[in-house]
């Protein structure tokens, strides 16, 4: 019988030619480092994005900075800023390492909590929200509604909702790119459509609708969500195309800014004598690619990026193995989406974000449902910090560098591991019903304790 051929190549060829690709259509957990990584800038020159792109999004965030503070009281402290807390896990990393390794690993590890980001708890918050942001702030300066050197309170006025409601948003997601671009399209008084695939949960569903959002539910995956979305978007409706959005991606690196600040603060240094390892939970891509591209921005060589997705989609990683990015999916490789990680069930990776994570990413990793939900159980004992399983993902990046042999080779190859600061990037879950999160608890307490035989 033919295979379907990706690129060149059978899928057999694919797995003859990298033995990792047989491995992750096992849905077994890999360790994969990136040859094409070398450092330098190479992937900055090459992505398209002005060196002042960032900076730009900064300023557009401070403009909206007070509509912000009036329109979400618990950013009123801040003064409108949507920044979340950077909080060091001893515990955790001290109980994880002993349970996995028999030594060690060095350093400290801290956990940036987009979990506990302002207004819709994820990070999805920095690119939607920025998203939505851009195109209300487009088209009230081509109406003459507004110029830049008004406050922008105004976005709250009844003026710009009864202006805006002319318009719609829509958006195809797995839960929190939805809740983001739902959330602040409706507060703006956007008609705002969200999309969603089978494996979005019902809570997220129902927080959409309450805040006046319609959602359009389907039986199939991501991708189809993404597809039909856009294709049924009318000429008065903004599509955010979490696949290719080059807007969003700006929303996402801005965290760069305030992790800097964050460390500068506590007094922790980043550079090549005290390297950064950052793991990022994957879905389609853009949130940690935005993410990835600030950070290199910011700290250089100084910082390695590694993302992380379950083993039942691993959509970034085929992409970047074969080097065919959205050109692959991981049905291609006979595996499905079916996972508990929710926000990262992701077929096919974004087209804009593959080819500049080539030369920017340093790694990635896949990971168990299994050990998600573990994940989820030893967090809340150990930290007292609740996540969504998905958000749970980057707290076995340290392990699998320290053990695995594709990692140390790494470490050899870029000094300095020895002083290094671990950041997970923790991505979602203080928006999860209670007894959501209770479920996701006790099942990971029974796999624990299962696991310790």
């Amino acid at each position: 019988m033919n295979q379907k051929t990706i690129g060149d190549k059978s899928m057999d060829q694919w797995k003859k030619e990298f033995p990792l690709l047989a491995e992750a259509a096992n849905l077994e957990e890999i360790f994969w480092v990136n040859p094409h990584y070398t450092g330098g800038d190479r992937g900055i020159r090459e992505c398209g994005l002005s060196p002042e792109a960032m900076d730009d999004a900064s300023a557009r965030f401070a403009r909206f900075a007070p509509f912000i503070a009036k329109a979400y009281p618990e950013t009123e402290k801040t003064g409108g800023v949507i920044e979340s807390p950077l909080r060091e896990a001893p515990k955790l990393f001290g109980g994880l390492t002993s349970e996995f390794l028999t030594k060690e690993v060095p350093g400290r590890l801290f956990v940036k909590c987009d979990s506990h980001l302002p207004i819709s708890g994820s990070i999805k918050a920095r690119g939607g929200i920025y998203e939505v942001l851009c195109y209300a702030e487009e088209l009230a300066l081509e109406r003459g509604l507004l110029n830049k050197n008004d406050t922008y309170e105004v976005f709250g006025s009844d003026r710009f909702r009864a202006f805006f409601n002319t318009r719609e948003l829509a958006v195809g997601s797995t839960g929190n790119l939805g809740l983001s671009i739902g959330i602040m399209g409706a507060k703006l008084g956007f008609k705002t459509t969200v999309h969603m695939s089978a494996d979005a949960r019902q809570w997220k569903k129902d927080l959409l609708r309450s805040k006046g959002v319609t959602v359009v539910e389907y039986e199939a995956d991501y991708t189809i969500a993404v597809a039909e979305g856009r294709r049924q978007a009318g000429p008065h409706c903004h599509f955010v195309d979490d696949e290719n959005s080059k807007r969003l991606f700006l929303g996402y690196s801005v965290a760069a800014f305030g992790l800097k600040k964050q460390f500068e603060d506590i007094h922790i240094t980043i550079d090549a004598s005290h390297p950064l390892y950052v793991y990022l939970p994957c879905g389609v891509g853009g949130g940690p690619g935005g993410v990835t591209y600030g950070l290199k921005r910011i700290y250089g060589d100084a910082v390695h990026c590694f993302f992380v997705e379950p083993t039942h989609a691993p959509c970034m990683l085929l992409g970047l193995v074969t080097g065919c990015h959205d050109k692959v999916s991981v049905g291609d490789f006979g595996i499905d989406t079916k996972t508990c990680a929710d926000g990262l069930a992701v077929g096919r990776p974004s087209r804009f974000v593959g080819p500049i994570m080539d030369y920017l990413l340093s790694g990635a990793y896949t990971i168990s449902d299994e050990r998600l939900y573990q994940l989820v159980y030893h967090l809340a004992n150990l930290e007292d910090l609740w996540l969504e399983p998905s958000a749970v993902a980057g707290f076995m990046g340290p392990i699998n560098l320290w053990s695995s042999n594709p990692g140390k080779d790494y470490m050899q190859r870029h000094p300095g591991a020895d002083q290094a600061v671990h950041l997970v990037w923790a991505t979602g879950g203080s928006m999860v019903p209670p007894e959501e999160m209770r479920k996701y608890y006790q099942t990971g307490k029974a796999l624990a304790q299962a696991s310790r035989g």
